[in-house]
């Protein structure tokens, strides 16, 4: 136990580096890319990506989770699951390319269909690559990705603020993207052990297909869901108005995937191993919700109430309309740890069915408050989808009441303590914007104002996360004088 424990810890700590280092510089050149491109730049990318995003979910086709979700994993699985990847990869972007034009006409735009076309090869890069993170995964040598993703962030970001810098508009954002999955693939095959043998099963893809054909229309619903806002703002607005929303959207989710992606990416392998033990996988699930809950919720709110002279100070005024969407996709992806921590804990017990039935309700349920929304304009929509995030928090906890006896009363418990501590740091971060000082010196003492007022109240009132994590890094230091 405390050798799995360890393994979770250090590939919490290698994730998490990871997604620190490679958001960080990501952020830097978006910043960059920000003031030599338009809103309307970003919004094209995004009216191609929402199709090609659907067709790599298929790529994926859930099986991956399957290679890591199975105790028994060997090189005949690994091999089935790698050529079938690469060959189901290469069809999809053949339909992909021939239903460009069809695109192009469906948003009256000819120009998008050598975008899609283009775009669209990032569709088999994925399916390239998508066995070695699983095996990776599987293995917990999470410190492999760590240095793919660095690099291919660092070499694509180069590329594309060249390409912004030549005057190349949107083409600097494909450029940027491809590159980055390019470089990380070759890294990532450079770099793990494992290597495809020419060796292939059907009745093996049939027994993994059984766990992850689930995952996959799970995955399908839930990508269609999250995308169709996009496609929606695309087809009854404009580009520029979609850029806007998206980059409201990407502030708070560089916070979310930087924090809850490492803890979720790690949680999975290692409930898997303990999936028989049901004890221990609420204990693991109970540890994710209140530690990602902890550190992303004053993160959110945070960011909320700064949100305007942030967006000033690193966009420029031209991006000043997306505050809003800052704001309101705050509210939805705080609620993300709570989210993926239960998800995770049904894919570990191996209840991919439960997993397909949840994803079917909540969509029901969001694409009803969608439909709702539209006639209201793109504000309500947002607010609406902010209100099935909350709603799909309890669809979600709801089969652990069973299946791990952590019921409703006990995660919210959990979840009060950070959520009130961060909503009176929010309000008082956000008073310091009425003093009308200097945006610099506003975020400066937000920041700073902010972070003292959350660590004061979490050291008073001793809440057991603070506690808990204090505790890990002083191990984890104690750890490395002694070797």
């Amino acid at each position: 136990m405390d050798n799995l424990r360890g393994k979770v810890f250090s590939g919490f700590i290698w994730r998490f580096m990871e997604r620190i280092g490679a958001q960080g510089v990501g952020f830097i050149v978006s910043l960059f890319l920000a003031r030599l491109l338009t809103p309307e730049d970003y919004g094209q990318v995004a009216l191609v990506t929402v199709f090609i995003t659907i067709l790599n979910t298929f790529a994926l086709s859930g099986i991956g989770t399957s290679l890591i979700q199975k105790k028994d994993t060997d090189e005949l699985d690994y091999s089935t699951v790698f050529h079938f990847n690469i060959i189901f990869s290469i069809l999809l972007y053949g339909l992909l390319f021939l239903c460009a034009p069809l695109i192009g006409k469906f948003y009256n735009d000819p120009s998008l269909v050598l975008l899609v076309r283009v775009l669209g090869i990032s569709i088999i890069i994925s399916g390239a690559n998508n066995v070695q993170r699983s095996y990776v995964s599987k293995t917990m040598q999470f410190r492999r990705f760590f240095f793919s993703t660095i690099v291919g962030t660092i070499v694509s970001g180069i590329v594309g603020v060249i390409m912004a810098y030549k005057g190349m508009g949107t083409w600097a954002i494909v450029g940027q993207q491809l590159t980055n999955n390019v470089v990380d693939t070759v890294i990532l095959w450079f770099t793990v052990g494992w290597r495809p043998k020419k060796i292939f099963s059907f009745s093996r893809l049939k027994v993994l297909y059984s766990f992850g054909w689930k995952l996959l229309v799970s995955s399908l619903i839930d990508t269609i869901y999250t995308n169709l806002y996009s496609l929606v703002i695309g087809k009854f607005y404009d580009a520029n108005i979609l850029g806007l929303y998206n980059k409201g959207v990407q502030f708070p989710n560089l916070i979310v995937s930087n924090v809850n992606g490492p803890i979720q990416s790690v949680l999975l392998p290692a409930m898997s191993y303990e999936q028989d033990n049901k004890k221990r996988v609420k204990e693991m699930t109970r540890r994710s919700i209140v530690t990602s809950s902890f550190l992303i919720f004053p993160m959110m709110i945070g960011m909320a109430a700064i949100a305007k002279p942030m967006v000033i100070l690193l966009l420029t005024e031209k991006w000043v309309a997306c505050v809003p969407f800052v704001q309101i996709s705050c509210i939805t992806l705080a609620l993300y740890p709570i989210h993926t921590a239960n998800l995770q804990a049904i894919n570990a017990m191996g209840r991919s069915d439960i997993f397909l039935k949840l994803e079917i309700v909540k969509k029901f349920v969001g694409l009803g408050l969608l439909i709702a929304a539209v006639p209201f304009g793109v504000y309500i929509m947002v607010w609406f989808k902010a209100l099935s995030s909350l709603i799909s928090t309890f669809i979600n906890a709801y089969p652990n009441k069973k299946l791990l006896n952590y019921s409703y009363l006990e995660q919210i418990k959990d979840l009060l303590p950070p959520i009130a501590s961060a909503s009176m740091m929010g309000i008082i971060v956000w008073g310091v914007e009425l003093l009308n000082l200097n945006v610099m010196v506003t975020i400066v003492i937000q920041i700073v104002l902010g972070t003292g007022v959350y660590l004061a109240i979490a050291k008073l009132f001793k809440f057991e996360c603070f506690e808990y994590l204090v505790g890990m890094i002083k191990r984890k230091k104690g750890e490395e004088k002694n070797v």
